[in-house]
């Protein structure tokens, strides 16, 4: 067998590493993938599961093949990562929600007087955040302790992703913001809050390759939803079926099948007010080829 011939059938059987967030949207997204389901083109992948936080960091370091990663992050891993054209979530007019025990202001927020725990400082929560309210100050916790952690007092105020955007009135929280509705109010575009993205050494043919089986697990996830949802609730902390079903139509719809012009709009929208306040460099989005 030639180098060449070798090292190709190398590539082919290499396990590719496939990071995203332990969620009930996320593994709903895979469940094709993870099933065996849907044609990988023989490709074979590496499951890794870690909150989107750590995700954000090892991308950042370029350990990680295709990894989920915050739009936020994106601004510091686009010289080694392209974004994958499907996969993407998008708070249509919701998102990550701030709440406390009783109402505060956004000047309360703003003016740094009132910590609020933040869930990781390469979210793109966070960003939005400090979009929101210039001169936040942020208190880092694990994204799944801040919601009791408000609840008990421990800090006055949250920065709720994942499942606790529907869940923060069950322990008598008040909401002191919705960043998807305040960000669709301000610019008129959904709130793009994570993508995949894909390792740019991993070479334009096996980049295509990853693409399409992304797209397929995406898609045999939608129209097989009732066995895709009931995986997914292994991953959804708690929610009852129907919340489950709620939150993965909120965050797995058909922003997650592609961008679309609107979708990328977006995301350079984010990308480009995030820079203009100081909060992340100058970044110009790039897609892998569809």
């Amino acid at each position: 067998m030639s180098s060449a011939a070798r090292a190709t059938r190398i590539a082919r059987v290499t396990p590719i590493t496939l990071a995203h967030s332990p969620d009930s949207d996320d593994a709903f997204m895979f469940y094709g993938l993870a099933q065996g389901d849907v044609d990988t083109e023989g490709l074979v992948f590496s499951h890794e599961l870690s909150d989107i936080e750590s995700l954000n960091r090892r991308a950042i370091a370029g350990e990680l093949d295709v990894t989920a990663v915050s739009f936020h992050a994106y601004a510091y891993l686009a010289d080694r990562y392209l974004l994958l054209p499907h996969g993407a979530s998008f708070g249509d007019g919701y998102g990550p929600v701030v709440v406390a025990r009783q109402p505060l202001s956004r000047e309360d927020i703003a003016s740094g007087s009132v910590s609020v725990a933040s869930p990781g400082r390469r979210t793109t929560a966070a960003l939005a955040l400090s979009l929101w309210a210039p001169g936040v100050d942020m208190k880092e916790i694990p994204f799944d302790r801040i919601q009791e952690q408000v609840a008990s007092g421990e800090v006055a105020a949250g920065l709720l992703i994942h499942e606790g955007q529907l869940t923060y009135s069950d322990d008598g929280l008040v909401l002191l913001v919705d960043l998807g509705r305040w960000w669709k109010e301000e610019t008129g575009l959904p709130l793009p809050l994570g993508g995949n993205v894909v390792r740019r050494d991993l070479g334009a043919e096996r980049i295509s390759r990853i693409s399409r089986a992304l797209r397929r697990s995406i898609e045999y996830g939608l129209s097989h939803r009732d066995a895709a949802l009931s995986h997914a609730l292994g991953y959804a902390r708690g929610l009852d079926r129907s919340r489950a079903d709620r939150f993965v139509g909120m965050y797995v719809n058909d922003w997650t099948r592609g961008y679309g012009p609107e979708g990328r709009r977006a995301v350079q929208t984010l990308l480009d007010r995030g820079a203009e306040a100081g909060r992340i460099p100058p970044t110009r989005a790039e897609y892998a080829p569809e």
